[in-house]
């Protein structure tokens, strides 16, 4: 058993509370910008513990597709602009990294889209990226969002998306596309996005993470 499910199997309660948990940002080849956002995940989860009573740890640190250590983090993060490249040995690894209770969030900084798409046929080719209706669990709580995904940041005007991708029964990845969660998790100084609009991001984030620590 990985050693990460292993500490996920003791430590996850409905408060999530037993003990802390760790989550990390994906750090991809390909020239985009992994990295950008650098305040959004440690404010999500000074959010979550505050507001949810969970327990994870704000230090979220990088790792790579292909690395072994991603298996210590049952949750990882994904953002950015430009290209993204998987090569074999990391797309196999991702593959077996959700295969065996991981979960991924990519979450569209703008432009993803046309990059991350064919990436992910190389880790699952027989999935396809499906929308989550409104009526999914993860809109639903801890805070309701009925009309699915809140507007954060306007892009191209389009509606914002959730897609995911499901295998055998389970969603192991979602992309959150034409929304921009993580600038809304961002400190207020970086976009100047008004208080109402971060704490929507930030509660659509807590739903995420309550959904990924209690399933």
């Amino acid at each position: 058993m990985k050693r990460w499910v292993l500490l996920l199997l003791l430590s996850c309660t409905v408060t999530m509370s037993a003990q802390p948990l760790n989550i990390a940002l994906l750090k991809y080849r390909g020239g985009g910008d992994w990295y950008g956002n650098p305040t959004s995940l440690p404010n999500l989860v000074r959010f979550c513990n505050r507001e949810m009573g969970t327990d994870i740890n704000p230090e979220v640190p990088a790792v790579e597709p292909s690395s072994p250590d991603l298996f210590n983090y049952p949750f990882v993060y994904m953002t950015g602009h430009g290209n993204v490249v998987f090569d074999a040995a990391e797309a196999q690894n991702l593959r077996e990294y959700l295969m065996s209770g991981g979960f991924l969030h990519i979450d569209d900084n703008y432009g993803l889209r046309k990059f991350i798409e064919p990436q992910m046929k190389k880790v699952f080719p027989e999935l396809d990226f499906v929308e989550l209706p409104f009526s999914h669990e993860i809109f639903k709580k801890p805070f309701p969002f009925p009309e699915g995904l809140p507007k954060i940041h306007e892009h191209d005007g389009k509606p914002p998306q959730l897609f995911g991708m499901i295998y055998e029964g389970r969603l192991v990845c979602i992309f959150t596309y034409e929304c921009d969660l993580g600038d809304g998790w961002e400190d207020q100084r970086v976009h100047k996005d008004s208080q109402a609009t971060r704490e929507k991001a930030l509660k659509m984030g807590a739903n995420i993470l309550h959904y990924v620590f209690t399933k």
